[in-house]
Order: structure tokens, then sequence, then C-alpha cells
């Protein structure tokens, strides 16, 4: 039966001019959260709270009602927890019981180098502002100290353990809730003592003639020098700056005296340790799978800088950190699987490989002058395994510390093979199929394609007999500012390499992804609708030509590009997801089913992307009378951007996409 859309009000007279291009926005009146007063008397929804909830009272009652719901919500909940808990050797601090409904979650935390405070920043509602408070960590006494206006922020203690360095924005009047639209803008740098109001915190670093500049501190490993990373977008490039805290004779009491090691946004740096004045940096400068060199304060000049881990023929080198005074952890990708190696810190020689299976280290834990490391790896079948090292032993290995164990997901009811698809160049893009042993590859089954995995893909593969298919493209500056469209190109061929292989179908196809990924799939549906039979985006970037005026948008146009430039708004026209959609009568391929995803309370992806691309959707495709699947929207007035969501909403969300993607595919539950 043909769903009835709403008939959203459209301004015909809201008009930008783009270098002489006449550019229709007949639903900019969604980009103000505080149109919310009221619906008018007319047929048309006026204002857009009342659009929200128009939308919702279409989406909820459907996906409620779709026929895996109860079965894929009562598994999921059964297998997840709450929010993630921080361990020490027992239960140090729980985020579960920061608020009745889960809304309040823990965003960051620091322990101070001696182990004596815990900093940790909590949010609300999924928003990206954060609120920082401070344990004693002995006895867990809440002390008053309180920080606010924090957003994009490091948290990195001083060693004697009395100061923090944060990073906050000016107020802009009253409202900081994630719900307004306005750029953040003017970051500064500040350093808070431990028994102090945020009033009193010292200002050590601003950038008044580059209000887009962020920054964020790095205390060196012998708590000598503070390391500041400056960046102006998403590209992997920064500036480098330190000071030497030692040359300060009454400590920190103003701007700190900052020397600029690397001045420019050529390259990235990231500090790794340092031997005295000798520090060791991981960066992509004439390197774009990363090295590791060495930059001697006392002659910084750049012939004098040396290269220690050079770069490797074909791997990437990821994460490094150092380890018992004489080793370095260094994470390689290879093919995109993880390896796990052992350096000696003196020479830059291999000691030894750290056995891994082919999934990913997602985090390693550790410091110079302990002997002993962790590190948590993940795959597409393992959700968590803690191991532990002591380097201190005569026959040191890796013996696991805590694993994360979800009841009835066994990893040997799951067989994962890596293979490599052809994009539209001829380039091997490397892809992972994801399969339940009982399901055999190669016929008609339902099949996910998604660039990430959790325990929702696993419920979708083991009861709806899918097979998730992972792609992984997207190669650094090929899929960036003009080369675009090499993203849409690498996932369109993704999905036809799976049916000429004979993996599926088109209708039976079922594509999602986030943020940068929601405008991917809304990308893709727009150029070859007929290509897909489900597309889930969410908080996808939707508005190519407006991106950069909300929030902190103006920071993706080094990935993107910016509109307001001639030859980038010609990139932008031809595959802004927004601006591609058809206008009706629209007499076309009819569009897969779609489920547009945002929360209210996004302030990096704000939800006027996500709710003009639907108004726009369902006036001109949704109206015409070859389009069967529906075209719905959820908003989530709750939550944010996805992080910090708490387990029971993201629990709800995975079961509404999940069942919304069998309901559409036809898919029945299996025990």
């Amino acid at each position: 039966v043909a769903l009835k859309y709403l008939a959203a009000r459209r301004d015909e007279s809201s008009v930008d001019y783009y270098h002489g291009d006449k550019i229709c926005d007949p639903y900019a009146w969604l980009e103000d959260p505080l149109t919310c007063l009221c619906v008018c008397v007319c047929m048309y929804v006026c204002f857009a709270q009342a659009f929200v909830e128009e939308q919702n009272k279409l989406s909820m009652p459907f996906l409620e009602q779709c026929a895996v719901r109860p079965q894929f919500y009562q598994r999921l909940t059964a297998l997840l927890l709450p929010q993630g808990v921080k361990y020490s050797s027992t239960v140090f601090f729980d985020p579960n019981t920061l608020s009745a409904d889960g809304t309040v979650a823990l965003k960051m935390g620091r322990l101070s180098d001696e182990c004596e405070y815990f900093a940790y920043g909590l949010s609300s509602s999924g928003s990206d502002w954060v609120t920082v408070h401070f344990l004693k960590a002995d006895d867990l006494l809440t002390l008053p100290d309180v920080l606010d206006r924090v957003k994009f922020s490091c948290l990195a203690w001083t060693h004697d353990s009395r100061g923090v360095f944060y990073d906050c924005y000016p107020r802009q009047g009253s409202k900081a809730d994630g719900t307004e639209t306005t750029s953040n803008l003017n970051q500064k740098l500040y350093n808070h003592v431990i028994g102090t109001n945020q009033s009193e915190d010292i200002l050590v670093a601003e950038f008044p003639d580059h209000p887009k500049w962020h920054s964020g501190v790095t205390v060196s490993g012998d708590g000598r020098y503070a390391v500041l990373n400056i960046t102006e977008g998403c590209e992997p490039f920064n500036q480098l700056w330190y000071c030497d805290l030692e040359k300060l004779p009454n400590g920190i009491t103003d701007l700190l005296p900052w020397v600029k090691l690397v001045h420019n946004f050529e390259a990235q740096y990231s500090y790794i340790t340092n031997e005295g004045s000798v520090f060791t940096f991981r960066t992509n400068l004439d390197t774009p799978r990363y090295c590791l060199i060495n930059i001697d304060l006392e002659t910084p000049n750049k012939e004098h800088w040396r290269t220690y881990l050079p770069q490797h023929d074909k791997d990437v080198l990821g994460s490094v950190a150092c380890v018992n005074q004489l080793h370095l952890l260094v994470n390689y990708v290879h093919d995109v699987k993880d390896i796990l190696q052992l350096y000696e810190l003196s020479t830059g020689g291999l000691v030894r490989d750290l056995p891994l299976d082919v999934g990913t280290v997602v985090s390693l834990s550790c410091k110079k002058k302990h002997s002993d490391f962790f590190y948590k790896f993940t795959s597409f079948t393992t959700p968590g395994v803690i191991y532990h090292c002591d380097l201190s032993q005569a026959s040191p290995e890796p013996t696991v510390f805590r694993q994360v164990e979800v009841k009835g997901i066994q990893q040997e009811d799951y067989e994962t093979n890596q293979g490599f698809y052809p994009s539209k160049d001829g380039t091997k893009i490397p892809m992972f199929l994801v399969h339940a042993l009982v399901t055999p590859v190669h016929h008609p089954s339902p099949r996910c394609l998604s660039r990430s995995v959790s325990v929702p893909y696993l419920l979708f593969v083991r009861h709806l007999g899918g097979i998730l298919a992972i792609l992984n493209s997207f190669f650094c500056l090929g899929g960036t500012l003009g080369n675009k469209q090499n993203c849409f190109d690498d996932f369109r061929c993704a999905a036809e390499y799976l049916i000429q292989e004979n993996y599926t179908i088109a209708s039976r196809i079922a594509i999602n992804s986030a943020s940068n990924g929601g405008l991917l799939v809304a990308a893709c549906v727009n150029q070859c609708p007929d290509l897909f039979g489900c597309a889930v985006a969410k908080v996808g970037v939707m508005d190519m030509l407006k991106f950069h005026k909300f929030t902190i948008g103006h920071a993706w146009t080094t990935d993107y590009g910016c509109a307001d430039h001639p030859e980038q708004f010609k990139w932008f026209i031809k595959y802004s997801p927004l601006h591609n959609l058809p206008p009706p009568p629209h007499i076309g391929a009819a569009y897969p089913a779609m489920l547009l995803l945002t929360g209210a309370h996004d302030d990096r992806v704000v939800p006027l992307h996500t709710l003009k691309y639907c108004a726009t959707l369902q006036h001109g495709v949704g109206n015409s009378p070859g389009q069967a699947q529906p075209l719905m929207v959820r908003v989530d007035t709750r939550s944010g951007h996805g992080a910090g969501k708490p387990t029971t909403k993201t629990i709800l969300e995975d079961t509404h996409v999940f069942s919304f993607i069998a309901q559409t595919l036809g898919l029945s539950w299996r025990e």
C-alpha cells in the first residue's frame, strides 16, 4: 500500500545564488531549530519541530510493526549491556549511574600521571558539548571543580597532577545543548588548577587571527614539555608547537611562550616519545603510509631531521606507543588487517611480532616507565579481547586479560573471507564477507554493504540469513575534494561485483552507513537507485552547498571543498544528495526503501541536512506512482550524532534499522 507522505510547506521564494547559478532551497526554513511553535491551520506543516513530530508519526508505527521487530529487539537486548564500564582491577567508574534514562554519557576521561585524580567529561543527549568533572581516584570523592563550554577538547595533565590542559569555546548566547546551529569558532586552550574555579583558569593559547583553528596539548612522557597540535580542518595536517615547562620560573601564569617547530599545514605530526630534547614523531611528511622521524629541539631545522623508522613499501603505520623504557609497540595495517610488532627504541630494530588474528587493534594502553602493556583486539566476529604482556618476564607472551563475551554469539559459527573487487579504474579494493557457516556464500542471499560491523550485523547474518560485505576503499586523498566521485564509484562497483559474481541480486542489497557514509549512501541512491533494495543513511551530510555554515562544518572544507569557490561549487552540484533528487513528477527508476536517521541534538551534522533531504525526497519521489517502497525518517529527539548514546537507545535504533531492512527486503527470522 502506497504511503501518504507529509505535504511540507515549500517556500519557492527561498533562493540562493552561487556564482551566477540560481539554486532554490524551498525547505530552508528547516534550518532553524527555533521555528517550532505551532502547525499552520492550512494543509502544510510550517515549523521544524512540527515537521519532526509528523514524520515520526509516519515512521515509528511502521518500524514498530515490522515483522521481525520483536525477535530482533529481544535478542539484541539479551546480548548487550548498558554503557561501557571503566575498569581497574575492579569497577572504577560506571557511566550507567549518571542518569536514569542513560542520556548522560561519558565522553572522555584521563587519570593524572600518578593516578591521584580522574578528570572526566559528560555529554547530554548525544551533544558534542562536554562538561568536565573531577574525582579523587583513591576514594572516588567528587571535587567541586567543573569546566563547561568544552568541545573537541584535549585533557592533558601536568605531571605534578595540579593542572590539566583543556579546550573550550567562548560563550555565544545561553544555549549550548546541541540543538543550536551556530558555527563553532575561536576555540581557546586553558590550564585549570585543581581546587580553583573555572573563571580563574589560565589562557595558555589562542588564535584570534585564525578562528577556525583547533588545538590540543600532549604533555611529554618526562613531563617537561607541552606539545601543541594545531589543525584547521579534517586533513591529516597540523602545526607543531612546544613549550619547555621547566623554563617557567613561576609555573603557568599566562599565555605560554610557544616555540613553533612546524608552522605550516603540509603534513601530520604526532608525538610518540622523547629522550631529552630528541623527539620521535609519527608523520606522513613525504610518506603517505607514514613513518617515524626524530627531531632534536637543539637543532630543529628540517635538514637535521632524521628518519627513525622508514615508510613501509606497502603497509600503513598506524598507532605507536613507547613501553618499558626500551621498546616501541608498532601497529601496521596490512591489506586492512592489523599487525602488531615490538621494536627496539634505541636502534629501531624489529624485536618480534605479537600474535594477532585477522582483525583490528582498537587501542594500546601503556606507559614508557612501565614494563607491561595492554592492547584490545576486535574482529568481525570477536567483540573484544584485552591482552596483557609483561616485558620484564624472561619469555614474555601476551595472555588474555579480559574477554568480552556476547552470550549466544560464537565466533566458530561465522566465517570471514577477504577478497578484492575492481573499481571503475581497475584498482583492486579489499572487501570482507562475513557469513554464517549454515549460509551458502554463493546464492541470492540478502547482502548488507557497510563500512563497519557490530553485534546487530551478526544478528542480521545469523537470524536473517544475510551476508555482510564490509568495504575498505576511500584511499586518502583519492576520495576527497574534486575526487569525491571516486567514493561513490567504488561503492557502486562493489554492489555490481556482488551481483556479477552471483552473490546476490540488486533487490536484495541493503546499504547502510553514517555521517560521511550517510552522504555516500544518499549520493549512490541518487546515481543508481535500481542497484539497491534498501538504503539506510544515518546523520548524513546532505546539503553540500551549505554544510560549512553550521557548527563544526567549516572544518570539513579541507575534505570536501566549499561552495563559495566557483570551481568547487561545480563539484558539489553534481553529487550533493539534496540537490540531485528528482523533482516531481518522477518517472525514472523507483527508489529503494530508504530510512533516514538523525538526532535532534546532533551538533556535528546538524539535523537540517536529513530533514531537508527527507522533505525533498518525499515531495519528488514519494508521490510518484511507481514508488512502492517507503521513504522515511526517524528522528530521535534525545540523541545526537551517535557517540555517547546509551545502550537502550542504541538497541532500539538498531532494532528499527534491521527490522526495516528485513521488512522491505522480505526477510524472515530464523532461529
